[in-house]
């Protein structure tokens, strides 16, 4: 069962052009979150008594490295997909909805940017 209408199925889109996919990613985003927070919380409560060079030699993991920088990138794109849906359910007019919504792009690509960036400086 679909919940496209016949017109969308032969368009292969939605009314909005792109809400199908929207929707999936953000799916696909949160059931990704699952784990990789999981894995964060714990790896954060277990440093909780390390000290400084203890956890830069954990940063220093390949492995950690890579999930921290999933975490971030797919912990940021679901926090984007998620804002821009606010966006667009609560602001009614066209002229603040565009600023805001670039906003909101630049904003997390900046932060992504920043926190990637912060990653490699202590993983490499």
């Amino acid at each position: 069962m679909s919940l496209r209408s016949p017109l969308g199925k032969v368009r292969g889109l939605g009314s909005a052009k792109n809400g199908t996919h929207h929707w999936w990613m953000q799916k696909v985003t949160a059931v990704a979150l699952i784990p990789l927070t999981i894995w964060f919380v714990s790896s954060i409560v277990q440093m909780t008594q390390a000290d400084y060079e203890i956890v830069i030699n954990w940063m220093n993991s390949p492995v950690v490295a890579i999930l921290m920088t999933l975490f971030i990138i797919t912990g940021i794109y679901h926090l984007k997909l998620g804002l821009q849906v606010i966006v667009e359910d609560y602001i009614h007019s066209e002229g603040s909805k565009m600023a805001l919504q670039m906003m909101i792009t630049f904003g997390c690509v900046a932060i992504a940017i920043t926190a990637i960036f912060s990653i490699l400086k202590i993983a490499l």
